[in-house]
């Protein structure tokens, strides 16, 4: 495949080259027909212009013709479907540029001769011979100009220069004549390929239609995917932010009544304590009532075990 492409590029770069060189011929036709008499360097460097094209499209086409040749023999039956496939297209497509460079050569001649004929038909009106597109044309064909300019008097400057520009207008049209009829040759050739090989090229268009169409569709999708998502992450945000605001609430709520349990918890632990001392002082209050203080106003001291038998004993002395 390198060696395919290898030859490929260089075909591309002769297609090229004879493009670069139609742009010449272009330039070189405008000069030459703004002038009455054009330079013999002009001309001369138009000439070679010319022959340069038909010697590079030469060359192309038969570079294109041997490679069509090759997808047909035996020895290239290693080659892959794939790569096969790729050789043809681009053989196709190289085949089509050339047609389509060589096609905008053959439309700038056939422009030149058209406007050089209007050249001449316009200097002869300047002699005073008035003719027609036919008479013209018959003139151009036989090769001999002298057919209209034999029975025209040179007695005048301007009549004389007319003259001289007719029979150059004449030449060159002659020489374009010939170099169109060595490129008819070339693209009845041309035609023939891109005839058979026309079925391909629209394919190939049409699939790069198509690739395009699918790049098109491809990039609608990524918007609205791009928009989606932007909407499912704003949507994710405000979840979020809901459920954050339910579960503080919802903590504020647990506090208050984890509060209000603490609240209710002292309570009930003062209300112990506050019974438990009340038992306290009540138990007291028994104790000072059955050992009760002495005649001075002294507090008796706290009862021991030897009081209380001893009072036993008393007790039990004065009962009856």
């Amino acid at each position: 495949m390198d060696d395919f492409f290898q030859q490929v590029e260089e075909l591309r770069n002769n297609i090229a080259k004879i493009a670069q060189n139609v742009e010449e011929v272009k330039k070189k036709h405008s000069i030459i027909l703004s002038a009455p008499n054009p330079e013999g360097r002009t001309k001369e460097e138009l000439e070679d212009l010319n022959k340069e094209i038909k010697k590079i499209a030469n060359k192309t086409q038969a570079k294109l013709k041997a490679i069509e040749q090759s997808f047909d023999q035996d020895g290239n039956a290693n080659r892959t479907s794939v790569d096969l496939r790729i050789q043809k297209t681009q053989h196709s497509v190289l085949s089509w540029k050339l047609v389509e460079v060589m096609t905008e050569y053959n439309t700038t001649q056939t422009r030149f001769r058209e406007r050089s004929k209007g050249r001449i038909q316009r200097q002869l009106e300047i002699t005073g011979k008035n003719t027609t597109d036919e008479e013209l044309e018959e003139m151009l064909e036989s090769g001999n100009p002298s057919i209209f300019t034999s029975d025209i008097i040179s007695d005048s400057q301007i009549t004389r220069q007319a003259l001289n520009e007719i029979e150059s207008r004449h030449k060159d049209i002659m020489k374009l004549e010939s170099s169109i009829r060595a490129l008819h040759d070339m693209f009845m050739d041309m035609a023939m390929f891109v005839e058979t090989q026309g079925e391909m090229i629209n394919s190939i268009e049409k699939n790069v239609m198509n690739a395009s169409d699918y790049v098109e569709h491809a990039k609608e999708e990524t918007k609205k995917a791009v928009k989606y998502q932007s909407k499912a992450r704003r949507v994710r945000f405000f979840s979020g932010f809901s459920i954050t605001q339910l579960i503080w609430h919802n903590i504020k709520v647990v506090f208050t009544v984890v509060n209000f349990t603490c609240c209710n918890l002292m309570f009930f632990k003062c209300l112990h304590l506050s019974i438990l001392l009340w038992v306290c002082v009540c138990s007291m209050h028994q104790c000072w009532r059955v050992f009760p203080s002495n005649t001075q106003g002294q507090p008796q001291p706290f009862p021991t075990s030897s009081c209380f038998e001893e009072r036993g004993i008393n007790d039990g002395a004065t009962s009856p």
